[in-house]
């Protein structure tokens, strides 16, 4: 079966391909500032959040494409109570990191499997990461380096890249912290025959 990833995410594709499953890459086109905004407003839970993007994104994609597995996937930064998103702008992406600096947040990821367009399954995790006390001048210059790649990334940093400097413990699943619940997946696909297992 045809099988589509719902995003734009070269890293989520990777994990897949790296993991000997074939799929394509699509991005699927939702507002998701508004539709997160709208949720918070309703005091939905971030796990919620990320669940509900995630579902958006697939069953997007699988109304067009009512023969292909599509997988939606989304990934949230809780804070304090609050959900981030990506940052704007780098000053946007200082102020995240000047705020997260020292303390320990959550990172949750969702995927959502549709099947002949309709939702088959779904998977939260999350794991929790502590920023170290790096300094203003180290953040400066890490931003002004890396600003192309981490506005693609919530809380404005890639764990698979210089962002790794900034942390001084993680505890949770690796690939959760990418965007992808690689194992829980693989193994659903597996058992679904989807790919062999």
């Amino acid at each position: 079966m045809r099988l589509i990833l719902a995003s734009a995410s070269e890293t989520r594709l990777k994990l897949l391909q790296a993991a000997g499953v074939r799929a394509e890459a699509l991005p699927a086109r939702i507002d998701e500032e508004a539709i997160r905004l709208s949720l918070e407003a309703e005091a939905a839970k971030p796990r919620d959040i990320a669940d509900t993007l995630a579902e958006m994104k697939a069953r997007k994609l699988a109304e067009k494409h009512p023969d292909a597995l599509v997988l939606g996937c989304d990934q949230v930064l809780a804070f304090e109570g609050k959900v981030w998103g990506k940052p704007e702008t780098p000053d946007q992406a200082r102020d995240h990191l000047r705020a997260l600096r020292g303390q320990t947040h959550t990172l949750i990821s969702a995927v959502v499997a549709y099947e002949k367009a309709e939702p088959v399954w779904r998977h939260v995790s999350e794991a929790r990461l502590t920023m170290g006390r790096f300094s203003d001048d180290f953040l400066d210059d890490y931003i002004a380096r890396n600003w192309d790649s981490i506005r693609h990334s919530v809380g404005g940093y890639k764990l698979e890249e210089e962002g790794v400097r900034l942390f001084i413990d993680i505890r949770g699943d690796h690939f959760t912290i990418l965007g992808l619940p690689l194992l829980p997946l693989l193994a659903w696909m597996g058992n679904r025959g989807f790919i062999p297992a």
